[in-house]
Order: C-alpha cells, then structure tokens, then sequence
C-alpha cells in the first residue's frame, strides 16, 4: 500500500524561509530594487506627518525669506595700484588733485582698509570698514556712504 506523504513546501507555507534558510524568492534576492518595500506594509512607516515623512518628502529646513546682500570686496590696496589704468579705461574721474571713485561701478560693494593711502580719494561704496575711512580722511579724502533709513 503506497502512503501518500505531505509535500515539503506544503508545510513550510507560512513560515519566514519557505524550507531554504534563507529569503528566497525563485528569483534571487530582489528587495531594494526600485521602490521595493513601498507596499501595504511600508506605508505605516511613512506617514505624511511625523518621524518618516522625510524619506517621502524630502528634506526641508530654514529658509531665509529676505534680501541676501552678496558682498564683493575690494582693498584699498588694489584701488590704489589700479587707479591708473581706471583714470586710462574712463571708469574714475579725477578731479583736481582728488580721485573720484565708484566702486558700485566697478563690480564691488565692500571696501577693506588693507594697504596704504598714496593719493586724495573720494569713494563711493555699500560698506566700508572703520579702519579704510580713517585712513582716507587722514590723507585728506573721503568715504561716501548710503545714508541709514
């Protein structure tokens, strides 16, 4: 009499390995390709609001809602080895024996005092350090700055 025996992969329904030891799929190990694991099971894990909404959402943090000011600064130093060839290129003026000096013109709106003052300047600039406007009152010049509102 032939005893009819119950199936191996019958048995082992229902239980994590399916009888191979490890995941097996018949396809090899497919989890993490694509959107795997975004299922019925994954979705209590990312709810809209709370701790995982940033793997569906992205990340976000402080903006800032107002005007940024780029500050492009020059030397004092500079400005006085360049203002030859600025007198030559029309981009100063010299009036008298004083420089005027447009430095918004020029693509800068900082002026650093670092390097000494040779020659009666008149700048106009956004910002200034304390230190270039000493310098330039002490040679007999000024720093022209926008007034606060």
């Amino acid at each position: 009499m032939v005893v009819k025996k119950r199936r191996k992969f019958r048995r082992k329904r229902g239980s994590r390995e399916c009888g191979w030891g490890v995941f097996h799929r018949g396809k090899g190990h497919k989890g993490g390709c694509g959107k795997a694991g975004t299922g019925k099971r994954a979705k209590a894990k990312m709810p809209m609001q709370g701790r995982w909404s940033i793997q569906k959402q992205g990340k976000y943090g402080f903006k800032f809602k107002g005007k940024s000011i780029v500050e492009v600064p020059i030397n004092l130093k500079v400005v006085e080895d360049k203002l030859n060839s600025w007198i030559k290129n029309k981009k100063i003026v010299k009036e008298g024996d004083a420089f005027t000096v447009d430095l918004s013109k020029l693509g800068f709106n900082k002026l650093l005092g670092s390097g000494k003052v040779v020659h009666k300047l008149k700048i106009i600039v956004d910002f200034a350090s304390k230190s270039v406007v000493e310098k330039v009152k002490a040679k007999g010049g000024e720093v022209v700055l926008p007034q606060p509102e």
